[in-house]
Parts: structure tokens; C-alpha cells; sequence
């Protein structure tokens, strides 16, 4: 099975990404998964209006489909690089006035839809869903790891093998599904690139 993994110059979009909507005073997450290969899906014209959203150059991507979630709040779109002909998953969330943890089950609902019509298998985080006590436990063990061990603005590339090998270890015989999510969060504000407003209420 194709395991999900995430590319370097994609993470590198993410951020301009983010500093771009924050500078407009709007937040919009974007969650990049990218999967090794796969058959090919109908295209479809829906998408398109996501495609604008998240910048897609068509010279670069062709987009296969996508959809929808919460009346238009998440949306995801398959499409496929032109150079390497590999399949990428882009998922778009507008939870700018959303708390923390209900952007959290919004990103949940968006990613499980995505998933849903993806055209390769995905790894899907296992566990139930994380309760609020559990998302705040794994935000604070994130940021303690990266405080313990990176100076603030490090990279998020830099930080992810400690800040999940921490994950791991904290919650090693009762895992949740959303430890990604914390600590993909965690790096991200620590990296500077997102505030702490999006972090669970008692870490910030």
C-alpha cells in the first residue's frame, strides 16, 4: 500500500500560502498529501474553482476532481503533475472564524471525504477521534519538543521527525486520530508561519 508523504518544495507553498492569506487577514489551511501513483479519474470541472484557490499552475497540474464539504467550508482536489506524472491531494479549508477545535473536526470531515475518492490507497491515521483534552495534551508535548530542541522559526521540515517521534512516544498505547494534525499545528506556529490563536486555548 502507498503511504502518504509530503514533498519539500509542496511544504515550501504552504507556507507562502499561509503568509499570504494572513497578510489578507483571512486564513486558509492547506494540507498537501501526495501519493506515489495511481490510475487515472475522470476529470471534472468542479474543481477548478479550488484550483484558483490554491494557486494550481495549470502549466504544472492537471486537475482530475474533487469536491466538497460543511456547504463549501472544505474542499480537496486530485490532480496530477505534468513533470513526473505523480498524484497529488490538496485540501482547502476556510476556518478563519472557526475555534481551534472545530477547524480541527473540519480538516477531520475534509480529509475523510478526500480520502473517500482518492485514486491510490492512502494511510489513514489510526485511533478515534481526538477529544479537545487529547488534541491540548498533544500541542503541548509538540511545542515543549520544539522549544527543548529548535530555536523559534525553525523550519517545519526541520521539526517534524521529533515532533511525532515525541507524539509517539507520549501517547504510545492510546493513540488518537489528530496527533498529525497537533503536530503539524504546533510546527507551523512555531516556524512562524501561522499565529498562536490557532492552537487549543490552554497551550497558547
Amino acid at each position: 500500500m502507498n503511504v502518504v508523504a509530503l514533498e519539500h518544495d509542496l511544504h515550501a507553498a504552504l507556507a507562502r500560502r499561509l503568509a499570504r492569506s494572513r497578510r489578507r487577514r483571512r486564513r486558509l489551511a492547506v494540507t498537501v498529501a501526495i501519493v506515489a501513483a495511481a490510475s487515472v479519474v475522470s476529470a471534472a470541472a468542479i474543481a477548478s474553482g479550488i484550483a484558483a484557490d490554491l494557486h494550481l499552475d495549470p502549466t504544472q497540474w492537471s486537475v482530475l476532481g474533487g469536491g466538497t464539504t460543511d456547504n463549501g467550508r472544505g474542499a480537496y482536489v486530485h490532480a496530477q503533475r505534468h513533470s513526473d506524472g505523480s498524484y497529488s491531494t490538496f485540501l482547502v479549508e476556510h476556518d478563519a472564524d472557526l475555534a481551534p477545535y472545530q477547524a480541527f473536526l473540519l480538516h477531520e470531515r475534509t480529509e475523510a471525504a478526500a480520502q473517500a475518492t482518492s485514486p491510490v490507497p492512502v494511510r489513514v491515521e489510526p485511533g478515534e477521534l481526538c477529544t479537545p483534552a487529547e488534541l491540548t495534551r498533544a500541542e503541548q508535548v509538540a511545542l515543549a519538543t520544539l522549544r527543548d530542541g529548535f530555536a523559534p522559526g525553525t523550519g517545519i521540515d526541520a521539526t517534524r521527525s521529533a515532533v511525532d517521534g515525541a507524539l509517539a512516544d507520549s501517547f504510545r498505547g492510546g493513540s488518537c486520530r489528530g496527533l498529525e494534525w497537533a503536530g503539524e499545528q504546533a510546527r507551523l506556529v512555531y516556524a512562524g508561519v501561522m499565529p498562536s490563536a490557532r492552537l487549543m486555548p490552554a497551550v497558547r
